[in-house]
């Protein structure tokens, strides 16, 4: 449904597919504890994101529910994060998005230039009618941005996982095209 080979240029950042050159620059964020506070994986090891790099290569596209697009976010040369996006159903033409910015490159509108920007592909390219975004309720940067993205937060699971060895929740956002449409819309 959609395969990106070409970087995808915002106004301040590159979107690409990760390359095997990329390792250090993953790793310089990826190896910090607290990207990988509110993430389901621990801070990487060298071993580990060389293994996750290799996966990531191959996560260009979407052709088939579940499938998972995951660009590498990159400011001046440098990569300093990723954003994604999940087809969660074909049938109802749903998915999810994400994003992790590295922490030193934070409170500049970043991380929200990317996501809105994999909104767009979502919504525009593969014409998807919902997309979901989610988050720990202690990650109020990620609730913030979900919010300033125009998505709106649909539920509060309170204790509903054990995550990192504590009862923990989630935020659940959402968007649907029609209110991207309306977004987007000048006026």
């Amino acid at each position: 449904m959609i395969e990106i080979s070409e970087p995808i240029t915002t106004e301040r950042l590159v979107l690409r597919p990760f390359t095997a050159a990329d390792e250090a620059a993953m790793l310089a964020f990826e190896s910090r504890p607290e990207v990988a506070r509110y993430l389901y994986n621990e801070a990487r090891t060298s071993e580990d994101n060389a293994r996750e790099l290799a996966v990531r290569q191959g996560q260009t596209a979407l052709r088939d529910e579940g499938d998972t697009l995951l660009l590498a976010v990159e400011l001046d040369g440098e990569v300093i994060g990723y954003t994604l996006l999940t087809w969660l159903s074909e049938r109802h033409r749903q998915g999810e998005f994400g994003y992790v910015l590295h922490p030193d490159h934070g409170g500049r509108g970043l991380a929200t230039e990317a996501a809105r920007e994999m909104l767009r592909l979502g919504f525009e390219q593969v014409g998807l009618h919902r997309i979901i975004g989610r988050c720990d309720p202690r990650n109020e940067a990620s609730a913030k941005l979900m919010s300033r993205l125009g998505m709106r937060q649909e539920a509060h699971f309170v204790e509903s996982e054990i995550f990192k060895g504590e009862w923990g929740g989630e935020l659940h956002f959402a968007m649907l095209a029609r209110e991207w449409e309306a977004a987007e819309r000048p006026g």
